[in-house]
């Protein structure tokens, strides 16, 4: 997955537990679906499967043809002749026809053609909480009326324990508009890379923790004392964005700050939520930070530089420590330093840990697409969704988008590992390859191939990387929030305070963090948030969890 979805992925998140509307079943919807479930379907499925179960290959029973958008990378573009469709069509008798949308354009793109009332039927490339935007006209399916045609995406649902996940999509009908991409387990990308030829120069282990980052930094700096020991990167839009999300879990402050911070966190010891900004977690990641940045272990530019910037600081042997993931430590900094700095070595760290302790964070939810409305009256729309249930949460539909055709494209040992078969490569996985997996053959496309097992995200990783997620998964996943839906009035209110109030926390926390304000403020920062809607936001969101909680116990019936 390349650093732009994963982001992305990530200020959605943000974005879905603290914009989208949160579900409460029997409540009015105005706009939204009529309920429809258990709806009399024997005039909608022409060409369905009479009876398709999980892992069953889907075949429709005589060709047709689906509509789709296609979020088309410039990376690998789309191709009329890539073995993804003509194998598509040869296992499943679908054609999908696309409506090519650059990547650059794709967001806007598809409002404008979902407004339009031009959609296609299928709408991939959708994360959770974009399709919040379309509800209320009416243009997309309300999907959870329908999952019973699903047998693949409910058997994850239950065998991975996901509904407490699933919940955070709902609306304030009670039903869900948007199929997401399923995970097995939170999966963490994103941390430290780290120079291990520096830290052995001076005796020195990979830090596991904050405090043992500090020192290491320490270290670095009395070593190389014209340095600044970290710089950092990912701070445009969101200064901070990856550093301070890693730095705010560690220290318990909810999604963390930077692409992590959402203006509320649950705070299960009080059963409710309380403003992140003004937790005493995100006053510790601030202090944190601040320590960093005053004793010149940070270099403060690291909130304002550009990617490039920072990558050539970390490159050219200025700095020792940045933010990474796998993609970026394999073709970023190692290429990078092999120029500069020959001798260098170079390695993502696990994530280091704080007064959490040895958790993570996140939702297991992955891009998914929505359905356009009119597909609910057409005869194959049971076939459509046995398909799309194949292709996106079966096990051999998943495989096939990720990597492809066996004895083509792949192959698979004794142990059930994949192996790109001699000319393919994908990743870099198989460098000398005249072939890509995506360029040449359409798989592993960004459309159709997220979420699945743990084993087939890591199928493909390198080793070293496997050995992160290791770690990484040896290490608790922390409830997700409980739902807190908002009726539409609510969400007119909300929409009006979230981005003042987020925009403000993010230049007080920057102010704090380069010492342009000091932490001596603090009660009076917690003050001004009050001014800027804090209480009311608040309100809105514990009356609505409430409300959320007297339903589900049978105590409120709106």
């Amino acid at each position: 997955m390349n650093n732009i979805s994963r982001r992305s992925m990530l200020v959605s998140l943000g974005a879905t537990l603290g914009a989208a509307s949160l579900g409460l079943a029997g409540c009015s919807s105005d706009g939204g679906s009529d309920d429809d479930k258990g709806a009399d379907l024997s005039k909608n499925r022409t060409d369905a499967m009479d009876k398709f179960g999980v892992n069953e290959q889907f075949k429709a029973s005589k060709p047709v043809a689906f509509t789709t958008l296609l979020n088309d990378n410039p990376g690998y573009p789309e191709k009329a002749n890539w073995l993804f469709w003509t194998e598509l069509a040869k296992r499943t008798n679908v054609t999908l026809k696309p409506t090519v949308v650059p990547l650059s354009d794709y967001e806007n793109k598809r409002s404008v053609i979902i407004g339009g009332g031009d959609a296609p039927l299928l709408l991939p490339k959708t994360y959770p909480g974009q399709e919040a935007a379309f509800v209320s006209s009416g243009a997309i399916l309300a999907v959870s009326d329908y999952v019973d045609l699903m047998p693949n995406f409910k058997d994850k649902l239950a065998k991975w324990n996901l509904q407490g996940d699933l919940d955070t999509v709902l609306q304030d009908d009670g039903k869900y508009y948007v199929l997401p991409g399923l995970h097995e387990d939170v999966w963490i990308d994103y941390s430290f890379a780290i120079r291990t030829d520096v830290l052995d120069e001076l005796g020195l282990q990979i830090p596991k923790t904050l405090d043992e980052l500090y020192s290491v930094l320490k270290a670095m700096k009395a070593a190389h004392p014209d340095s600044y020991p970290m710089t950092d990167r990912w701070s445009q839009p969101t200064p901070g964005g990856a550093m301070l999300q890693t730095f705010g879990q560690a220290f318990g402050a909810g999604y963390g700050g930077g692409w992590g911070y959402a203006n509320a966190a649950y705070d299960s010891a009080s059963d409710k939520f309380v403003l992140t900004g003004a937790m005493d977690q995100y006053k510790a990641m601030i202090a944190y930070a601040q320590k960093l940045v005053a004793e010149k272990l940070l270099d403060p530019e690291s909130f304002t530089q550009t990617d490039d910037q920072a990558n050539a600081k970390f490159t050219s042997g200025k700095s020792f420590v940045i933010s990474t993931n796998a993609q970026e430590l394999v073709n970023t900094y190692r290429p990078g330093l092999a120029k500069s700095v020959p001798s260098a070595k170079v390695v993502k760290i696990p994530v280091p840990t704080g007064p959490a302790g040895e958790v993570k964070v996140g939702l297991r939810l992955e891009n998914g697409l929505m359905i356009s409305k009119k597909a609910r009256n057409s005869a194959d729309f049971v076939a459509m969704m046995q398909f799309v249930d194949w292709l996106f949460y079966s096990d051999d539909g998943q495989i096939f988008a990720k990597w492809g055709v066996e004895g083509v494209t792949y192959t698979r040992d004794a142990s059930g590992n994949f192996h790109l078969t001699n000319d393919v490569d994908y990743v870099g996985l198989n460098p000398t390859a005249t072939k890509k997996l995506n360029v040449d053959f359409g798989f592993s496309n960004g459309n159709f191939a997220y979420g699945g097992s743990t084993q087939l995200l890591e199928s493909t990783f390198s080793q070293e990387e496997k050995d992160f997620q290791k770690v990484m998964t040896a290490r608790k996943t922390l409830p997700v929030p409980p739902p807190h839906p908002l009726n539409a009035d609510e969400q007119e209110q909300f929409s009006l305070y979230e981005a003042p109030l987020k925009d403000y926390v993010q230049q007080q926390t920057l102010k704090f963090i380069l010492g342009d304000r000091p932490l001596s403020e603090w009660d009076a920062f917690k003050g001004e948030l009050k001014g800027k809607n804090g209480d009311q936001y608040l309100s809105l969101l514990n009356g609505a969890y409430d409300r959320f909680k007297k339903a589900k116990t049978g105590g409120d019936k709106s």
